[in-house]
């Protein structure tokens, strides 16, 4: 089944679309080059359950306002920490009562980079960037940035209702199942609904871009990709027909072709790099240029690029495709001998 998409209107700000029984269609606004978040209200009896906050504008405060007219917020999921999902957990929270519900993993992660708890503050991440090639302009355009974090996220609830992988939550008359993937972010929550045929997929499984998959400081040996890719793989066991709610982008069917093009396009990537690497040996900030085939030059870009160059990177050392030396405390990824 290739993908299709059942739905072509938008949302506009602070109204919903329909899209399955009880489940509503919500769009809100980033600041980024990716301007949109997919936001989803669930009936719940009398009140909505929400899955996600966006990130803490006044356009977005105001578009909640309207969407939220003449009911009441019951609870909020949020499927992971980053700030166009958690942003204004804590406004929400604040505004109707409504907990919040997450991951463990989500929620440590936000509270640490919100601190800059090192090694989750700029100075350690510098460090890391550095190690891999980063060169001095590019690293003092992002520690000029600050905690960009707490721009987005500028507080956090006190407390959360931990979601666990396989727990199962009722929401109005459906039961929701919580299935937890790796490689995006830490514990990364989606739920499915077999009676209703809907994954909520959150970021772990977007139409048409493949999402961010970074390495980072406090676990810079690690193999992000390889999660990222078992984790998407174990979508595959929902039927095929499933319809997915992602949070870019529009709603689609058409989950196991979806999986399948993400596998071909990091698989690509990797040979891209392994064919650069047994030429020479390539720090990360090298390979920008071949993994994304453009300049990166953008701090927010840089940041992103660089932490999903090294995960494809310690993805094929991980598996002995490529070797890893260090000299004079800079990285480099060359072809095996």
């Amino acid at each position: 089944m290739q993908i299709s998409y059942p739905f072509d209107k938008l949302p506009a700000s602070g109204t919903t679309v329909p899209v399955a029984e009880g489940i509503h269609w919500l769009r809100m606004p980033l600041p980024f080059a990716l301007d949109h978040i997919n936001l989803w209200l669930l009936e719940d009896g009398a009140e909505w359950t929400a899955i996600d906050t966006g990130i803490a504008l006044d356009v977005v405060k105001a578009a909640w306002k309207s969407a939220l007219a003449g009911r009441q917020l019951k609870r909020q999921i949020v499927t992971h920490f980053h700030p166009d999902h958690l942003g204004l957990a804590a406004w929400l929270e604040a505004e109707t009562g409504a907990p919040l519900w997450m991951t463990q993993g989500e929620y440590m992660s936000a509270q640490l980079i919100a601190q800059g708890v090192a090694p989750y503050d700029i100075t350690t991440m510098l460090e890391f960037f550095r190690q891999h090639g980063l060169d001095d302009a590019r690293c003092a355009a992002i520690e000029k940035r600050g905690n960009a974090y707490r721009h987005g996220v500028p507080a956090i609830p006190a407390t959360f209702q931990r979601l666990i992988d396989g727990d199962t939550l009722t929401i109005g008359a459906h039961a929701w199942r919580v299935i937890v993937g790796h490689g995006h972010a830490p514990e990364h929550a989606s739920l499915y609904c077999a009676g209703l045929g809907v994954l909520i997929s959150g970021d772990m499984l977007l139409p048409r871009i493949s999402t961010n998959i970074s390495a980072y400081a406090a676990n810079p040996c690690g193999d992000p990709l390889g999660l990222f890719l078992a984790s998407i793989e174990k979508l595959t066991n929902l039927p095929t027909d499933t319809l997915v709610l992602p949070s870019h982008g529009r709603p689609f069917r058409g989950l196991h072709a979806r999986v399948a093009t993400l596998q071909a396009h990091h698989a690509a990537r990797c040979a891209e790099l392994l064919a650069a690497c047994e030429k020479r040996p390539h720090t990360a900030s090298d390979l920008l240029p071949i993994l994304f085939g453009r300049p990166i030059d953008d701090a927010h870009q840089t940041m992103f690029a660089m932490g999903e160059a090294i995960a494809h990177l310690n993805h094929l050392h991980n598996q002995m495709r490529l070797e890893r030396t260090t000299e004079n405390g800079i990285i480099r990824y060359t072809f095996p001998n």
